[in-house]
Order: structure tokens, then sequence, then C-alpha cells
């Protein structure tokens, strides 16, 4: 935790010492010092994630496949996706996953049911638009250094 706030604390005191500098000094070690701090607080993703349909039609499952790439465990993981039909937005739904081992895959499934996800469907049937289909996944967990 201390770790985590010092490190945005010197993110930040780089970022105004950047502004403060006049127009015609040096600034090659500043933004390079701005730069290391930024790759050592930003972390980097550990998950690779793919995405598969079940039944879509006026429920939709929604299948995800998540590979964790590192060498550490993930605990508490969570999928959040956000379904849209023809561009707009028909629902959203999540599933708790768990704790997934280095280097192992772990699938994830949730289902939408909504009434606007019907009502596009029955459009479609009628004739009157597509049904073009698109999730957007979000995944998020917790590691121990």
């Amino acid at each position: 935790m201390y770790k985590r706030l010092a490190g945005a604390a010197l993110v930040a005191a780089a970022a105004t010492s950047l502004m403060a500098t006049p127009a015609g000094a040096s600034t090659s070690a500043r933004t390079s010092f701005a730069a290391e701090t930024a790759t050592t607080t930003a972390a980097r993703q550990l998950i690779r994630t793919k995405v598969s349909w079940g039944r879509c039609k006026d429920t939709c499952r929604i299948n995800v496949r998540i590979t964790n790439i590192s060498r550490k465990y993930l605990y508490r993981v969570k999928l959040n996706a956000r379904l849209s039909v023809n561009g707009r937005s028909v629902g959203s739904c999540y599933d708790y996953v768990g704790t997934i081992k280095p280097r192992k895959v772990r699938y994830a499934a949730c289902t939408v049911r909504t009434r606007a996800l019907s009502q596009r469907w029955n459009n479609f049937l009628d004739g009157w638009a597509y049904f073009n289909r698109h999730a957007k996944t979000s995944v998020a967990y917790r590691y121990y250094r």
C-alpha cells in the first residue's frame, strides 16, 4: 500500500516539475525520470481473454476464456460483459471466476436477459433490422507480489 502511494506521489511531483521548467532549460533528465516512474507504477496486463457465443436469441450467453499469462496467482477474478446489438446497448452481466493459477485457463460465462434484447430479436424475426451482436468484456483481478 505504501509503495503504491509513494509511486503516485512521485508521478505527480514529476509532472508538476515538468510544467514549472522554463522553455530554454534542458528537461531530458526530468522526462526520463517521469517516464521511469510512470513505467514502474503502471501495471501490465496479466491475462488474455477470448469471447465466444452460446445461444443468442432473446437471451444471450457470453462465454469467455480467461488465460493467466503470468507466474502469479490471480485472486478475486471477476468478469463484466456489456452486450450491444446493432450498436445499441441491450444489457450487461457479470460473473465471479475465483482464483486462476499461474499459466492456467479458467472459463467464465454469463447470460443477458433483458426486454431490449428481446425486442431486438423480435425486430430481426419480423425483418425490420439485422441482429449484429457485440460484447465488450472487462476482467478485474487482484494479485500479490
